[in-house]
C-alpha cells in the first residue's frame, strides 16, 4: 500500500487547495495531488493509497472504474474523507449521491441541492468525544459560512454539528435565537477502512472563521505562495486526516 494521501480537488495548489496542502506539509504528511480540472492519472487504479481525500472535486472527473477502485481500497483498509463544498456530496448539480462512493461514505446524501449558505452566525458544536477532537478548545467554538446538508447513516457517529442562529438588533444590543442543528462531522467504517464526512469546507468561503481558529498563527509555504491560519484549525484537520487514514503524524 502507498502510505501517502491522495488529495483530489479544491481547484489547484495556487488556490483553495493550498490550505489543506499547507496543513499536510506543516505536519509532514506526504500526499499526491490531483487538481479539480484534471482526471486521476493513468496510474490511479494501479495502487492503493492510505487515505483518499475528495474535496470540491467534480464527480465527472472520475471514470466509474476510479470510484469502484476507491471503494475497493477502503474495503481493504484505506481511509476515505469527503470534505464539503459546492461539488461535494450532492452539491450544486448532483455529484456523488448515486455514485459508487455513496455506499462507502458514512452519510446519506440528498437527491437535490444540499448547499446551506449561512448569512448569520453558524457555530461548530462538539457533541461526542473522539481522537479527532482531542486537545482542542471546543468551549470556544469557531464559526463557519455554510455546509452541505447530509444525514448520518445507522452505525455511524456524529462528532460535530452546525448550529445556526438568527440575530436581530434590539436597541444597542443583539438578540440571538437558536434556529436548528445539522450534522457536520460524521465518522464510520466500510469494510476494513475508516470513513469520514466533513460537511463544511477546508477553504474559503464556507470555512468562515474556522480558518482563523487558534491562539497563534501558522505560516506555511505552499509552492510559490503561502497560507496563514490558526493553529487549532490546522490541528483539527491534521487529526482528521491522521485518524481517517490511520497515518502516523507529528
Amino acid at each position: 500500500m502507498n502510505p501517502r494521501i491522495c488529495y483530489l480537488g479544491d481547484d489547484h495548489l495556487a488556490g483553495a487547495a493550498a490550505y489543506l496542502a499547507g496543513i499536510m506539509s506543516h505536519f509532514a504528511l506526504a500526499y499526491d495531488y490531483v487538481p479539480s480540472a484534471e482526471s486521476p492519472p493513468a496510474s490511479f487504479r494501479a495502487e492503493r493509497h492510505a487515505l483518499y481525500v475528495i474535496s470540491d472535486y467534480p464527480a465527472a472527473r472520475f471514470a466509474q472504474a476510479d470510484m469502484v477502485h476507491i471503494r475497493r481500497c477502503v474495503t481493504e483498509g484505506s481511509g476515505l474523507l469527503m470534505i464539503g463544498g459546492w461539488e461535494s456530496f450532492f452539491g450544486r448539480l448532483g455529484e456523488y449521491h448515486q455514485s459508487p462512493l455513496a455506499d462507502v461514505l458514512p452519510v446519506a446524501m440528498l437527491a437535490e441541492d444540499d448547499r446551506r449558505n449561512c448569512a448569520q452566525p453558524c457555530l461548530v458544536q462538539k457533541i461526542a468525544e473522539h481522537p479527532i477532537l482531542e486537545g482542542l478548545p471546543w468551549e470556544s467554538p469557531p464559526g463557519i459560512g455554510g455546509f452541505n446538508a447530509v444525514a448520518p447513516k445507522p452505525g455511524t457517529e456524529t462528532l460535530l454539528q452546525a448550529v445556526q442562529f438568527s440575530v436581530h438588533s434590539r436597541g444597542e444590543g443583539f438578540e440571538f435565537a437558536r434556529q436548528g442543528e445539522s450534522p457536520l462531522l460524521v465518522v464510520g467504517t466500510h469494510g476494513q477502512g475508516r470513513t469520514a464526512a466533513l460537511a463544511t469546507d477546508v477553504a474559503p468561503h464556507w470555512v468562515g472563521g474556522l480558518v482563523d481558529w487558534g491562539d497563534s498563527r501558522i505560516v506555511q509555504k505552499v509552492g510559490s505562495g503561502l497560507i496563514e491560519v490558526g493553529n487549532w484549525y490546522a490541528r483539527f484537520f491534521r487529526n482528521l486526516l491522521v485518524w481517517t487514514g490511520r497515518l502516523e503524524g507529528d
